[in-house]
Parts: C-alpha cells; structure tokens; sequence
C-alpha cells in the first residue's frame, strides 16, 4: 500500500519544486483490514492524508494486490465528500475516462493487469489545509498450495506514519491447525509486534519504523504474509451453506499414487548462460526428490531431439545419480516434435506396461522461446499434442523469461489437464522451479468427481478435477434450489493408490452463530460471493479455449456475472470521477462556494482537527474504556497489552451511569433501546441510542442522540458558536462528534447508521473517552471504574466452547471468575468496519468485575445522578 505525494511533473526542472511541496503532504495512517471467511478473504486499505500548504497539492495513491484478487470497491473521501468507483464494461469505463480527464476532471482507472501483483494507481489534487482518505477493497479465494493458505499483503507507505496498523481476522469453522505471519522487512525488534492468532495484527509506532534513530527513512518496505491451515477430521471435507449457496472443500489424508514423469528442456541457444545454469540448477534439486516409486525420464531438445533414455525409469539411487550427471553435461527449439517425444515414450511405456496401473502420468516443459524450427505454427502445435495425450496425461509449461509466449503454453496446458507457470528470471529461479516441482511431486487421487443431488442444487461450478495434489484443495460451489437439507447427500469418488476412492455423506449447515456467537456479521454474504468469484475465474478459463461461439458465450457470462458483482476483471474497469455540477472550475474537487450547514462547515473545518490528532489522543491515552454495540464495553489495558470485556443485558428505556467524578463535576448517562421488534430466533438486541453529558462546574448539559444534538447552558438550549469558551464540538463526516470540556476530558460519540429498511435493527451510538488521565481519582460508574486501571491474573488456561476462544480463571477483586478469551470491536479507527480488540470475556453483566450488581448504575434521569 503506497502513497506518494510528488506531482505529476511536466519536465525535470519543476521536479524539485514539486518533491519540496510534497514535505507538506503528510500521511498519517496507514491501514490494511482483512477479514478471511472460510477461505474467502476480503481486504480493506485505507490511507489518509493532509495538505499542510498553503496550496494545492497533486498526491498519488499506488496500490499493489495479489493478481488472483479482483478489486470490488474504491473510493476517494474528500472535503467532506466521497467520491465512489464504479465497475463497468472496459470499453464504457474507458470512455467515461477519457471524457473525465478531456474536460479537465481527476480520475482514476482501475484495470486488471501485470504478473504477480496487480497495480492501481490515481492521482487527485488537494485543496490547502484539506484532507484526502482513499479506500480500496478486493477478494480473493486463498488457494491451498503446500498444505497452507497464504495471504500475502504488500505495503511500502515512502514514509514515517502515525497510525500504520495490519489487521487480519480468520474466521474457519473447522478451527485452525496452525497461524503464521512474517515479513520481508521485519528486523529482530519488529518481529515481536505480531501477533500471531486467528487475530493477526501488526501496528508499529513511528519510532519503531525507523530504519534508524533521528533518520527519516522506513523499514515498512515490502511484503506481508500471513499464512495458515485449518483442522481436517473427515475424508467427505467440509461444507458450508449460507444464504442458500454453499461451498464444498475437499482435501483428504490419502497415501500418495507413484507417478510417472518426463522432463523437456529446452537447451537452445537462447538458453545458454545463466538461464540454462539455474535450469541445471533447479533440475539437480528436483531429481533428489524423485520418490523412488516413481518413473522418470528426461528429453532435451534445441533443432534435434535426444532422450536420455529409450523408455521411462525407476527412481532409484543409481539412476537418479546417473541422470544427475547428464543433466550436468547440458550446456546447449523444436516444441512440438519435444512433446510428442514424451508422449510417445509414457504411451509405449504404459503400452509394455512397464509403469504401475495405478499412477499419474505427466510431462514437464520448461522453454523460453517460441516455437522456431520443425512445427511452428500454434494452433498445429496444440492441435498435434491434444490429440497425442488424448486425455490420458497432464502436461505443464513452465515459461522461463520475459520472451516466452505465455498464452500459447497456458492454452495448451489447460487442454490437457495441466497449467502453465511463468518462471522469473532473478536470482530465486531455482526456487521457482523447484517450488513448482513440489506442488505436483504428490499425487493422492486421479478423476475426481464430486457428486450433488441433481434435484437440491444449480449453478454449479466445476465437478470434475483430473487429479488432486497433497497439500491443495478442491473447491466446489453452487446455489441451493431450496433450503430443504434432508436428502443433500454428497459423494465423492476417485482412483486412489490401490482401490477406487469413494466417501459420501449428509449435508448439514454448519450454525456460524454457535462459531462466533459474539460475531453478528462476519461476512455474511461470503458464499454467494466465493461462488461468483470462482465461477468467474473459470468461464476465463474456459473462454481461452474452444470454438468462436463458445469462447463468446463463456465471455458474455464472464463480463454479466463481473458486473452483477462489482468485480474488477480483464473485462471490466472501475472509474472514479467527480460529478460535473455548476459550479466546476479548473479544480472541480474542490467545492468552495457551496453554501454549507453547521455541519458541513464544521465538518470541512475540524476534519484535520479529528483526524490528524484522534490518533495522537489514542496512541498517549490508549488505556481508554468503551461502550459500542450491544452493549459492548471494553476497557483497554496498555500497560499489560491486554483488554477486558463484558455486556450488560437490560431493557430498553433503562438509563446506566457511565461516568460520575463529584470533583470535576462531570457526569455521562446512557439510555438503551431494542429492537424494532422481536427477531425470529427471539433474542432482542439493545444499544444505547442517547446519551446525557453533564459539566456542573459550567452548568453545561449535552444530549446526543441518533437524531440530534442539543445543548443546554443553565436550563436554556443555546447556540453552537456561543459556548466555544467551555465546550467544543467536533463533528465528522464518518457520523462521530468529539467532546471537549474546558481542561477536562475528551469523549468520541459514533453513529452507527442501520439500513432504514432493516427490520429489526435500528442506528446506535458508541462511546469513548480519549484521556480519562484528567479525571479524578474518584471517578466511578460503569466506565469510569476503570479509568485508572485495574489489579488482576488470569491462569488456568484450558479449552473452552469454542476451540478459537479457551477459558481460564481470572483472579479479580477477591474473587475468582470463569472468563473466556474473544474479539470485541473497536470502532474508534473505522467507524463502518471496525477493529477486532482481542480480550478477556468477563460473564453475567461483568458480575464480579463491576463493583457491586448492575443493577447499581441504573438512574432515573439522563442528566440524573440517582
């Protein structure tokens, strides 16, 4: 996740100018939040920053993502206003690209392009004295490889910044076996800063950036890679059904089949040097791993073909020694008669039966050139190796250099059960090639087919898998035709080493309330949309190859289902401009002459003033307690890393005393509300919907609502601008209002907006306190208790309901409590997600940690103290 803030400069003389404007861009908060839903992962990065000038500034926003992700959402926030992308067909998004930079408008242009990683980038001019957030989302389906999962997140911020976190939640219902994160750039000192959980987070201070002490420079340079596995205890796999789609993973613990394989390398002159040493190289460590089950056999070729030997052989020692030292004898491109070569010899070989009955055949092409001496044309050459193969092995390129026709070998390896995977020519080559050769080296079964009752599901995705590698997965989704459970019956069926593979078994959905009962919304729509993305990927696949007519309708599929799910893919681009109104001028972003409210200048004005400092507030008074949700109350512990948290279940209409300090004359109450109406599974929600601040010293009352904010000075409501002297108020565009008393305390209200039309639910308020440290030592209600810290030890750590959250014993005011350790959110740094907090769960309305009984802090008024 980069952000730079040097212009886009016109000729090298204005460079320098430029890079000196950039020193009064600042970013201060770098975030990266990724939640992972049964495989699915969804990322949100975020960056904000501030234009100190006293003059416009050009800041460009660069973003590098994983090439199997596709981009869902970008936005840009802007004086107040949010500009949001939408995905369209290329050619349209193109043109309304074009039309917006022609008439003078910024714009940015997402596509998908690039090897690896995919790179967006967009540039926007900033008024002075103005802040700018842009958010861009994208998922991706992590794909098993070397038995883990692998996320892989790169950031490289240019610079120092203020509030720079990576947060990565895991959400598998099968729990997980084993969580790992690291990082390119991760020193000694920086390594003990993760955590290592189904909460992954990394969050350096700015001291702790440093490549150096006093120096400028950052060690966040690079890429950040969380990896993981899940509990696997039956061969059918696992399956997951959410809002009438469901997905289908299957990995079993098999004993591996033999296999039998032919090595063709391309040893023509364009080969020759330190391509063809790291080919040796890579080859040398490959045959070490031949298991000795298995057959191997070597073909070379540049204008002639020579083969090793006649047929295949057995791995053992001798023969591996030998073939070892003819690999180290190449030191020299005729593809197609290279192939058939191989063909021929695993053919004639199964034919004399030589080979085990049950094993995997496979051919390993590894070129870089195009195809120049015998059949050179493409289309002969796919044409010539599909019918050779016939469907009975699989062939994988391997595409050495920048050179290589890459299509011609991905279309040709998909034709016959294979893939194609471009090599890099670094210094990591031989760990490439190797790499690959691991992946493939464990067959566990051949022609699998995952059966589904025709009558209960539709839309299905592909059913059919040639062959399943140890340490990968298969993945099936599709769509239920109704909710009715009873006669889903799956199996799946295969050849195994010495038997045909057959399991099957009932279906039943897994209760992801029972899982994560504290989450109310993980991702609830993960399925639908994993289904989507891999039914995307292959009608891509699938329109690489076949006739015209098939190619146009697989595409068509592709580009509706790319639209209907707002995926940005190589046939759709999103586009981001600012609408055209009356009043554009040669800075159309910019809106000065609107006529704003109170809100929307103070918005416009203390944007800065929030989120510049806001963070500043945390980092010195992060020990801050908190309420949110449900209601949800948490007290955050900086001293010992660690948090605390509990509910406090009522009924609506009930007012709770939060904050009491008799000395400063300080009081907050909350009153709760419910649901709409009784949800079906007959649970209703409660939050707090209003709040009553109190400062008697200035004989100043504050009541925030969801609907309104009034204030009162000796009984009478006053206007905003005539009590700056005592309060101040802040509000933001993200719904939240800081509180300021006159030397006091600072207290953060959110507005948590519910869709209007939700049935149940309704908007809520949260609420925290930036620096408590003001307050008296006297301070009490249910907040305030905690606001100079609290004596308590946790032992005794054993396993709880849950897997992912284990019990201990918490020894806490004399008494010892059965607590459990969880998330809770934490909306302070994003007000629409927020962050997980791990903490200890304390139960039955924090009895035992609260002082006395809840029933204690219930008063009669929201300004009363009784």
């Amino acid at each position: 996740l980069t952000t730079y803030f040097i212009g886009a400069a016109r000729s090298l003389q204005v460079l320098g100018k430029l890079f000196t404007h950039s020193l009064f861009v600042e970013v201060y908060s770098v975030t990266v939040d990724c939640t992972v839903t049964s495989r699915f992962a969804h990322t949100v990065m975020t960056s904000k920053a501030f234009n100190k000038a006293n003059s416009s500034q050009e800041i460009f926003f660069e973003v590098e993502l994983p090439k199997t992700a596709f981009i869902t959402n970008f936005s840009m926030e802007i004086e107040g206003q949010v500009y949001v992308g939408e995905v369209k067909e290329k050619e349209k998004a193109k043109k309304q690209y074009e039309k917006a930079v022609s008439s003078g408008q910024t714009a940015g242009l997402v596509k998908a392009s690039g090897r690896k990683m995919e790179k967006f980038s967009v540039s926007v001019n900033i008024a002075a004295e103005s802040n700018v957030t842009f958010v861009l989302t994208y998922e991706e389906l992590l794909q098993r490889k070397l038995g883990r999962y692998e996320l892989l997140t790169r950031v490289k911020p240019k610079t120092l910044v203020q509030d720079f976190q990576i947060v990565t939640n895991i959400y598998e219902p099968q729990g997980i076996s084993y969580v790992d994160a690291h990082a390119t750039f991760l020193s000694n000192e920086l390594l003990p800063l993760v955590e290592k959980t189904a909460h992954i987070s990394f969050s350096p201070t700015m001291e702790q950036q440093r490549k150096c002490p006093g120096c400028d420079g950052t060690l966040i340079d690079g890429d950040f890679i969380v990896s993981y596995d899940v509990k696997r205890e039956k061969n059918l796999g696992d399956i997951q059904i959410v809002n009438g789609y469901f997905v289908h993973f299957f990995a079993p613990e098999l004993p591996k089949l033999p296999k039998n394989v032919v090595f063709v390398i391309d040893t023509s002159s364009s080969m020759r040097g330190r391509k063809m040493e790291q080919t040796r190289d890579a080859m040398l460590a490959i045959l070490q791993q031949v298991h000795e089950d298995d057959h191997f056999a070597i073909v070379r070729f540049d204008t002639v073909i020579e083969t090793w030997k006649d047929s295949l052989t057995k791995a053992t020692k001798e023969n591996i020694t030998e073939a070892m030292d003819y690999i180290r004898r190449l030191y020299r491109t005729n593809i197609n008669d290279a192939v058939l070569t191989a063909v021929n010899m695993l053919v004639k070989d199964r034919q004399m039966e030589r080979l085990p009955e049950r094993s995997a055949d496979m051919i390993i092409l590894l070129t870089d050139g195009m195809p120049s001496v015998g059949v050179s044309n493409i289309g002969k050459i796919q044409e010539n190796v599909l019918t050779a193969i016939g469907g009975n092995m699989s062939l994988y390129c391997l595409g050495f250099g920048n050179d290589v026709d890459y299509s011609f070998l991905d279309v040709m390896s998909r034709q016959n059960k294979g893939l194609a995977r471009r090599i890099f020519e670094a210094s990591d080559a031989v760990a490439q090639l190797q790499g690959f050769y691991d992946e493939v080296a464990s067959p566990l079964l051949l022609e699998v087919d995952m059966h589904y009752p025709d009558n209960a599901v539709d839309s299905l995705t592909t059913s059919h898998f040639s062959q399943l590698f140890n340490g990968t997965e298969i993945v099936v989704a599709g769509h239920l035709m109704d909710n009715d459970l009873d006669n889903f019956l799956v199996e799946v069926v295969g050849q195994g080493l010495e038997e045909d593979f057959r399991v099957q078994g009932q279906v039943s959905a897994a209760d992801w309330d029972v899982f994560y009962p504290d989450e109310e919304y993980i991702f609830g729509d993960f399925t639908e949309r994993l289904w989507a993305y891999l039914t995307i990927q292959q009608l891509l696949e699938k329109s690489k190859s076949g006739t015209p007519d098939e190619k146009a309708n697989t595409t068509a599929k592709a580009l509706d289902m790319s639209l209907q799910y707002s995926f940005v893919t190589p046939l759709t681009s999103m586009v981001v401009t600012k609408p055209e109104t009356e009043d554009s001028t040669s800075s159309p972003l910019i809106a000065d002459n609107v006529d704003f409210s109170w809100v929307e200048r103070h918005e416009r004005h203390v944007a800065c003033v929030f989120f510049c400092n806001m963070y500043l507030f945390l980092s010195l008074y992060s020990g801050a307690p908190a309420v949110d949700g449900d209601p949800h109350f948490m007290i955050e512990l900086p001293d010992r890393g660690d948090a605390l948290c509990f509910n406090i279940n009522d009924k609506p209409g009930t007012i709770f005393n939060l904050v009491r300090d008799s000395n400063s004359g300080i009081l907050v109450n909350g009153e709760i509300i419910g649901d709409k109406k009784t949800p079906p599974d007959g649970k209703i929600n409660t939050y707090f919907w209003r709040f009553g601040i109190v400062h008697q010293t200035l004989g100043v009352r504050l009541e925030v609502s969801t609907e309104d904010i009034s204030l009162f000075q000796d009984a009478l409501m006053i206007d905003f601008y005539s009590f700056s002297y005592s309060v101040d108020l802040l509000v933001t565009k993200d719904r939240s209002l800081t509180v300021t008393l006159r030397d006091s305390v600072k207290f953060v209200i959110l507005l948590h907006k519910v869709w209007k039309k939700h049935p149940y639910h309704r908007d809520y308020l949260g609420f925290y306190t930036l620096d408590s440290h003001l307050l008296s030592p006297g301070v009490h209600g249910l907040l305030g208790q905690f606001y100079h810290g609290i004596n308590y030890e946790v032992a005794d750590l054993h396993p709880g309901k849950v897997p992912e959250k284990p019990d201990a014993t918490m020894y806490v005011k004399g008494q010892e409590l059965n607590v459990t350790r969880g998330w809770q959110r934490d909306f302070r740094g994003d007000v629409k997600n927020g962050e997980n907090v791990p903490c200890w769960f304390i139960h039955n309305n924090g009895t035992g940690l609260i002082d006395g009984h809840v029933t204690d802090y219930i008063v009669s008024g929201l300004f009363k103290s009784v």
